[in-house]
């Protein structure tokens, strides 16, 4: 679980499960790439672009060709994500 700027991905794990209409204690655990890019607020195709760059560090399942992403590792991204400024902080 990750913590950043006091937004524990658990909860954001548990925010996507409500979003997609699952009870949020017995989510999937994998969800397809088009959901991924639907709770991201992107494209399939910026997904498969950051796949393929590697520019996010955004874990992901490939088994031939069927793309799966873990809503946990989604939590995670999200909560690494966020940021409560977008300035330098002045000390």
């Amino acid at each position: 679980m990750i913590k950043q700027n006091g937004v524990k991905s658990s909860v954001i794990h548990a925010e996507i499960a409500a979003h997609l209409g699952y009870d949020p204690s017995h989510p999937p655990i994998t969800i397809s790439d088009k959901v991924a890019a639907d709770v991201l607020g992107v494209k399939s195709a910026t997904l498969a672009l950051w796949r393929s760059t590697g520019r996010y560090n955004l874990p992901y399942i490939k088994v031939g060709r069927l793309i799966k992403y873990r809503i946990s590792d989604i939590a995670d991204f999200m909560a690494r994500r966020t940021t409560s400024h977008t300035g330098d902080v002045q000390q």
